[in-house]
């Protein structure tokens, strides 16, 4: 196991405290930004092939897509508090805190497993018919939610051990297993969706089947790279005990942060209740744009990821220089990625939708879709770095806030009155719309929290 006690780099400096910022939040970043990029683009992938069935294949899985979210919620959103708890406790030099912070996070691994596990058994057919009543639509929503919240045992675990091992500097390990499962999904899913070289063509269940299958493979892989190699962090099971204390911490950023990210499987249920009322089609566009905006998040989504524990580790360690250039350098790059993101959408929005099969229909949606929604990326690149620093900083709730203004409060009635008033192209305009006025607040609780705690660092 990672034994701590023999690890020679135990008792030096970490790198957080001593590296130089820019190349520092670079280094730990870039491995998760590519791996994440590489999972953004399973599920461009994916969805491509699923598109190449059918309209309502894509709508399919568009309705399970706030399903998915939701796991992903508390596999994400737990690991954020992990991540934070054990940053802040080796900046702290409390080692054991620690290693007892670690070992819980395989513990409520299990546990969000089993809930999700039996929403997928008994529940799934309920939820997906709150939609529609197509039957092809209702049959092959139902089964693909199954198999991938079923099996989301082999995500949660893959998780836990990325959250892990990212808060204590090590970048590397995760960008590994995590390209390995999403470039064999990447093989996997045409040849199960389609039957290729002899497989029968299962459609919208091959993808179900392809996702899981690589889950399990990153895992296994992710459990060899934790335990069979010396880190920063010792991981116990033997004469383990649940603490009270350690869970409170966990999870007093944890589930702001499981809020926070459900926000969003709530804002697409709510969508795709508003949208299947003008369309499949619209549902379908609705699915397209958060395939292709995924490749544009994800690497923000991965700097954050860079950056959470350094700016955890330095607010830990009392140093405010570090901390503030950390933000700062987040920042930028972030605003960068969504810039360039922008341009992409305004430019290309054809051959974007050509590459999910589109009908006449989703072009004639899609093409204002993507041009105006892409309107509050670089909005969201600040609000998104800002919020890592507060799970950082352990305000959690702080994010939580802003995530419900710009994903739910928001957006969602935004979308219904901008339909029905003013037709399916202005319905878009909700994004832009919700983060603008999300960024003043995000903004004032910045200042909040500069004032109150990092000025007198």
């Amino acid at each position: 196991m990672a034994d701590s006690t023999n690890n020679p780099s135990i008792g030096t400096e970490n790198k957080m405290g001593v590296m130089p910022i820019r190349r520092l939040i670079i280094s730990m970043s870039f491995p998760a930004m590519i791996s994440m990029i590489v999972a953004a683009l399973y599920n461009i992938v994916e969805s491509i092939f699923v598109a190449s069935i059918s309209e309502a294949a894509m709508a399919a899985i568009t309705l399970v897509f706030p399903v998915q979210m939701m796991q992903v919620s508390f596999a994400v959103g737990t690991g954020v508090g992990l991540n934070s708890l054990i940053s802040r406790r080796l900046g702290e030099k409390r080692q054991k805190e620690a290693d007892s912070a670690a070992s819980h996070g395989f513990v409520i691994a299990l546990i969000n497993w089993a809930i999700f596990a039996a929403f997928g058994i008994f529940f799934a057919k309920g939820f997906i018919g709150l939609f529609t009543n197509d039957p092809f639509i209702l049959e092959n929503a139902t089964v693909y939610c199954r198999i991938v919240v079923i099996g989301s045992l082999f995500q949660f675990v893959s998780v836990c051990c990325e959250r892990i091992l990212q808060a204590t500097g090590n970048m590397l390990f995760p960008m590994i297993f995590n390209l390995t499962g999403a470039v064999l999904n990447i093989v996997l899913s045409p040849i199960l969706i389609l039957g290729l070289f002899g497989f029968p063509k299962l459609g919208v269940m091959g993808a179900g089947l392809a996702c899981i299958s690589c889950q399990f493979v990153a895992m296994v892989i992710a459990l060899i790279l934790v335990f069979r190699f010396k880190h920063h962090v010792h991981i116990r099971f033997r004469g383990f005990r649940v603490h009270g204390d350690t869970l409170r911490d966990i999870y007093a950023v944890g589930v702001p942060s499981i809020v926070m990210l459900s926000i969003g499987s709530i804002m697409i249920a709510g969508l795709n209740a508003i949208l299947i009322g003008y369309s499949a089609a619209a549902v379908a566009v609705l699915g397209v744009y958060f395939r292709l905006n995924s490749f544009i998040f994800m690497p923000v989504f991965g700097l954050n990821q860079g950056s959470l524990p350094v700016m955890g580790y330095n607010y830990g360690a009392k140093n405010r220089q570090r901390l503030i250039s950390a933000y700062k350098t987040a920042v930028t790059i972030a605003v960068t990625i969504m810039a360039i993101g922008t341009a992409i959408f305004w430019i290309f929005p054809r051959q974007l939708m050509m590459l999910f099969s589109a009908t006449p229909e989703m072009m004639e949606i899609g093409l204002p879709a993507l041009r105006i929604i892409s309107l509050c990326f670089v909005s969201a690149a600040f609000s998104i770095v800002t919020s890592g620093m507060f799970q950082a900083l352990a305000h959690g709730l702080l994010s939580m806030l802003v995530s419900l203004l710009r994903q739910l409060i928001l957006v969602v009635p935004l979308t219904y009155l901008l339909l029905r008033y003013m037709g399916i192209a202005f319905s878009w305009a909700s994004f832009p719309l919700a983060e603008f006025l999300s960024l003043i607040l995000t903004v004032c609780f910045l200042r909040y929290i500069y004032k109150k705690e990092i000025k007198s660092l």
